[in-house]
C-alpha cells in the first residue's frame, strides 16, 4: 500500500505555532446565544499573526473551545480562518469529540475545508486504556487516509497520560506527523520510541527541550503570542541562533523572562487546579493582554473564581508589556 498523500509531513513543522481563542461576540457566556463567533476578530487575529512572522496556527482545542462551539460555529470559523490564511501558513483544526464516528465526520469535514490536519485529542467519556487509544489513532487513520494528524496530548483534559507503549505504536502511523506536547520529563523517551513525529512543546519548556534534543526540537506552540506576538517570537528566533553559535545565552534570559510573565496564571503553582478553569484563565489572560479581543467563555465555561483570574489577567498583563518593550527595541 503507498503512503498517504498528507498536505504537509513532519519536516514541515517549525517555529511558532499559536493556539488560535474562537473569538466571542457579546454575550456568547448566555446559554441563549448560538451565532457567537466573532468572525471580523478572527480575521483580524490571524492577519495580524500571519504578518508578525508565525511559522503555523492550531485551533480548536481547549480554549479554541472546540467542547462548547456548535458544529455551525466550528465550520464559520475554519472557513475564516482558513479565508484568512490563503494558503500562506498552515493549520491544524482540532476534531476531538466523544466518539470515533464523530470525530471520522469532523475530521473528514475540516479536510474538505482545506485545513492542513487534525489536532486530535482521545475521547474522554471514558478513560482510556492504552489498546483502546490506540486503536482509536488507527481507525481516524484509516478512515482519513489522507489527513495528517497532530496527536493533542494533554492527560489532564483526556484522562489518559499518553504512556511510553503509546508513543511506541502510534509512532509507526504514517499520518501521525506531530504531538502538541506537555511537560518535557520523559521528552528524551518520547523522541526516541516515535521518531517520525514532530513534537511540539509549551513555548516555556522550548528552552530547554531545545538543550535535550536540538535537532529534533524545531518547533512549539504558544498561548502567550495571543497576548501579543513578540516575545514568541523572540524566543524561537534566539533558539534558532544559539543552535548555530553554540551560545544559549540569550535563549536562556528569554525563557526566564517567560517563567516570570507565566507567574499568576497557575492557580496555586498548580497545572491540575490551572486546568479546572483553563478556558476562563487563558481567555481572561488575552483579553487583560488587549491584543485580540476574545470575548467571554462560552458556558459552562464562563464560571471561573474571581483571584483565579486576577492571577490570569496579571500574566497577561506582563506579557503585554513584554510584547511592547521589544516593539519599542524594534525586535
Amino acid at each position: 500500500m503507498s503512503a498517504p498523500k498528507l498536505r504537509i509531513e513532519s519536516a514541515g513543522i517549525n517555529g511558532l505555532w499559536p493556539m488560535l481563542p474562537t473569538p466571542a461576540k457579546e454575550g456568547a457566556s448566555d446559554w441563549r446565544s448560538l451565532d457567537t463567533v466573532d468572525l471580523d476578530e478572527t480575521a483580524r487575529m490571524v492577519e495580524a499573526l500571519i504578518e508578525a512572522g508565525v511559522d503555523g496556527l492550531m485551533s480548536l482545542g481547549t480554549y479554541g473551545e472546540c467542547h462548547s462551539l456548535t458544529w455551525d460555529e466550528k465550520l464559520a470559523f475554519v472557513g475564516c480562518v482558513m479565508e484568512t490564511i490563503r494558503g500562506r501558513i498552515p493549520f491544524f483544526a482540532g476534531t476531538t469529540a466523544l466518539n470515533t464516528r464523530e470525530v471520522i465526520a469532523q475530521t473528514r469535514a475540516m479536510h474538505e475545508l482545506g485545513v492542513s490536519g487534525t489536532m486530535l485529542g482521545v475521547p474522554m467519556w471514558c478513560k482510556n486504556d492504552v489498546a483502546t487509544a490506540v486503536q482509536f489513532y488507527n481507525d481516524v487513520s484509516e478512515a482519513c487516509h489522507d489527513t495528517a494528524i497532530m496527536i493533542y496530548a494533554n492527560s489532564e483534559a483526556f484522562k489518559f497520560e499518553f504512556p511510553r507503549p503509546f508513543w511506541a505504536q502510534v509512532g509507526k502511523l504514517q499520518q501521525v506527523v506531530a504531538c502538541k506536547y506537555l511537560g518535557i520529563g520523559l521528552l528524551a523517551a518520547d523522541l526516541n520510541l516515535a521518531p517520525d513525529i514532530r513534537f511540539l512543546t509549551h513555548e516555556a519548556d522550548y528552552y530547554a527541550a531545545s538543550r535535550i534534543a536540538p535537532d529534533r526540537m524545531t518547533a512549539f506552540w504558544s498561548s502567550s503570542a495571543l497576548c501579543g506576538p513578540r516575545p514568541a517570537l523572540a524566543l524561537r528566533d534566539a533558539v534558532a541562533k544559539a543552535k548555530v553559535s553554540g551560545d544559549w545565552s540569550n535563549a536562556k534570559a528569554i525563557a526566564d523572562r517567560f517563567q516570570q510573565c507565566e507567574q499568576g496564571l497557575f492557580p496555586r503553582g498548580e497545572f491540575t487546579e490551572f486546568s479546572k478553569f483553563a478556558v476562563g484563565l487563558e481567555r481572561g489572560r488575552m483579553n487583560a493582554a488587549g491584543w485580540v479581543r476574545v470575548g467571554d467563555p462560552r458556558p459552562p465555561y464562563h464560571v471561573v473564581p474571581a483571584e483565579y483570574l486576577e492571577g490570569a489577567s496579571r500574566s497577561g498583563r506582563a506579557y503585554a508589556a513584554y510584547h511592547a518593550e521589544l516593539q519599542r527595541s524594534g525586535l
